[in-house]
């Protein structure tokens, strides 16, 4: 029993001992119910939480079987008191429901007990009708506040189950073509992708219509979407994170679908076209004129009988969107993400308003498959010239940050990576504008940042796509919705302080399939003795939880194995995350 990966703890930690031989089959079970929450070499500590068990209970995951998973690889057993808990957490997910009674919107309860405590709570008088509810068991709920109360009781501890059903929304002739417009290749979803949207719909029932699908970058999500809407064949408002995710799921749009350039709007600063299917961004959706000016933009949700919203990377939904997002609890509600992670905290809110995650496909799996590149991960320590290391003991907490961030000597080993990689499609990756135009000059390679015009950006991303471009340098702009399939190798100088979600996007860069050697290389250079290093171990963790290997070397070590002519840093074969 006891040559087994987990250690279970009572305060609701799991160890995983990350060198055992099945620990890998261990981390796909625990992270489908647990998050990571620390993951030095060989031993990653992972933690359950109530929000982890209702999204797996969202899912699908029964008490029973997250216990029988902990079970099987536990070395030492799974505590009574854990296995108590998790029952009722678990059992807590469905127990209070909102439902629709004729006209009615009223919260069930069937437990009276739970159904006083509720009813108790001054935060949520004012959304209670004060018509009673005509069953048993039953509060009356007002129509507009269906979102506030799945929110509100959320945070205390209670979530909902929202089976009030949604309005039809203007019908829209959508449909997936057999083969691909452009191309003329064939055309159909992938299984997962198929699932996927199965995952979402639930054949039309009210527990289907809202939720979030967590998939790889690089696995999709876009056709997904485009599965969803043509399977709903409903007007569909898509909500994005830039200009350049815009046009390309207007693109894929008009590859994939039957729909045409008419039906299609972009809702932006330069027109604001609102169609069949419009697709605006968060940016633009809460622009306003003045600091304390309204958000006027947010008018597009009530603009048409929208029968679809989907939220492109859901984990980024700004605080203004969420806020209308409660209001139009009515329309179902897609969110598609690499990552439930949220630097704000408010991984909850994902839950009440857009809905629950209602499948997670793991990394490992479609790279088992061949659906995304494996890739190898390497952190290179670069110590600092001793000017900038003096330069930054001086410096406050944030200005170290910079000071390591841009560290001189990433340069050189910037370069000796791109002449290891020669002729491989390259991205080189960071937070500062000024750092990045000197790698831009020093290695002649062309640069795109958020100031770049949105031409010149199609048109050297389209350089890049054709090989006319080997080595491309690339801003903040580069962590979402760029469609750079070729892409084999990326090289992160610079990054956000600690921002998991953050490197799991910039990762997703290089996971699209290639042809031949399927594999990919993501370097993250990193300045040694200073905090840069305990931000990436921080920015590493969700990578890690998905089963990816850092090696963690000094600069020096691995410009030895450079000069001898060695090939790129494989990780280890058991070891986890070095450092």
């Amino acid at each position: 029993m006891k040559d087994k990966p987990l250690i279970v703890q009572s305060d609701f930690t799991v160890l995983l001992e990350t060198r055992h031989p099945r620990a890998d089959e261990a981390r796909e079970k625990l992270s489908s119910f647990a998050d990571l929450a620390k993951s030095p070499d060989g031993l990653h500590t992972y933690r359950i939480t109530p929000l982890s068990l209702w999204n797996a209970a969202s899912a699908g995951a029964t008490a029973e079987g997250i216990v029988e998973a902990l079970t099987t690889y536990a070395k030492f057993g799974v505590p009574a008191a854990v296995v108590r808990d998790i029952r009722t957490y678990v059992n807590r997910y469905g127990l209070v429901r909102i439902e629709r009674v004729g006209k009615q919107l009223v919260l069930r309860c069937e437990d009276e007990a739970t159904l006083r405590k509720i009813t108790s709570y001054d935060a949520l008088r004012s959304y209670w009708e004060p018509s009673p509810a005509e069953e048993r068991h039953t509060i009356a709920v007002r129509l507009s506040e269906r979102g506030a109360v799945k929110q509100e009781l959320m945070r205390l501890g209670y979530p909902v189950v929202d089976l009030a059903g949604y309005q039809e929304g203007e019908p829209v002739g959508i449909a997936l073509r057999d083969t691909l417009r452009r191309s003329g290749k064939p055309f159909a979803l992938r299984d997962y992708q198929a699932e996927a949207v199965e995952a979402f719909y639930r054949g039309g029932a009210a527990t289907g219509g809202s939720g979030v699908l967590v998939l790889p970058c690089g696995a999709g999500k876009t056709v997904i979407g485009i599965g969803a809407m043509a399977r709903l064949g409903r007007a569909t408002l898509i909500l994005t994170t830039n200009s350049t995710s815009v046009k390309q799921w207007r693109a894929e749009l008009l590859d994939k679908t039957t729909l045409t350039e008419e039906e299609i709007g972009e809702y932006g600063a330069d027109r604001k076209e609102v169609r069949q299917v419009t697709i605006a961004t968060y940016q633009m959706l809460t622009h306003r004129k003045t600091k304390d000016g309204e958000f006027s933009h947010l008018k597009l949700f009530r603009e048409r009988s929208w029968g679809l919203i989907v939220y492109d990377e859901v984990h980024l939904l700004p605080a203004p969107v969420f806020r209308a997002t409660a209001e139009i609890q009515a329309t179902r509600r897609l969110g598609l993400t690499a990552t439930l992670v949220r630097e704000d905290g408010r991984e909850e809110d994902v839950f009440s308003l857009v809905g629950p995650k209602r499948l997670e496909v793991p990394w490992k799996r479609l790279e088992r498959q061949g659906w995304i590149a494996s890739v190898e991960c390497a952190e290179l320590r670069v110590p600092m010239p001793a000017d900038t290391l003096e330069a930054y003991r001086k410096a406050t907490a944030r200005e170290q940050h910079r000071i390591a961030g841009e560290n001189p000597a990433k340069l050189r080993a910037a370069g000796r990576l791109l002449e290891r990689h020669r002729g491989t499609p390259t991205l080189v990756i960071g937070q500062y504008l000024d750092q990045l135009r000197r790698f831009s000059e020093a290695l002649g390679a062309p640069i795109v940042t958020g100031e770049t015009p949105s031409a010149e950006r199609e048109a050297l991303y389209g350089a890049f796509r054709r090989g006319e471009i080997g080595v491309l340098i690339v801003s903040k702009v580069a962590n979402f919705a760029i469609d750079l399939p070729d892409a084999a190798v990326a090289i992160q100088v610079s990054g956000s302080f600690g921002s998991r979600q953050e490197e799991a996007q910039r990762l997703g860069r290089v996971l699209r399939p290639k042809a031949g050697d399927n594999t990919a290389y993501f370097y993250a250079l990193v300045s040694e003795d200073t905090k840069e290093l305990e931000f990436a171990m921080k920015r590493q963790m969700f990578l890690v939880e998905q089963g990816y290997r850092y090696r963690s070397a000094p600069w020096r070590e691995a410009e030895e194995e450079l000069q001898g002519g060695e090939p790129a840093f494989a990780n280890p074969g058991e070891g986890g995350q070095a450092g």
